[in-house]
């Protein structure tokens, strides 16, 4: 990777919820970084750089947990399977 994990950079004042969750960073077609959480459908952000993407991401996981724990038990069934090409 190019920068430390984020794991070292928590930001302050943002207290960790104990969830791990693995982030897809790729260029977007209109020069900001799309930062992506497929182990959480639907989860998608952006952001002028890595860092910037960074941060908006994990106020959108943030947001995504909060709604699933409002709504109760997830109907969704994911699986995540990691494949050897």
């Amino acid at each position: 990777m190019a920068e430390s994990d984020t794991f070292e950079r928590l930001d302050p004042g943002l207290p960790s919820r104990g969830v791990t969750v693995r982030v897809v960073l790729y260029p977007g077609e209109d020069g900001y970084v799309v930062a992506e959480c497929l182990e959480l459908p639907g989860c998608v952000s952006q952001g002028r750089d890595r860092a910037d993407a960074i941060v908006n991401i994990r106020e959108a996981i943030e947001g995504w947990l909060d709604v699933e724990a409002e709504s109760g038990p997830s109907r969704r069934s994911v699986e995540i399977v990691e494949l050897a090409v």
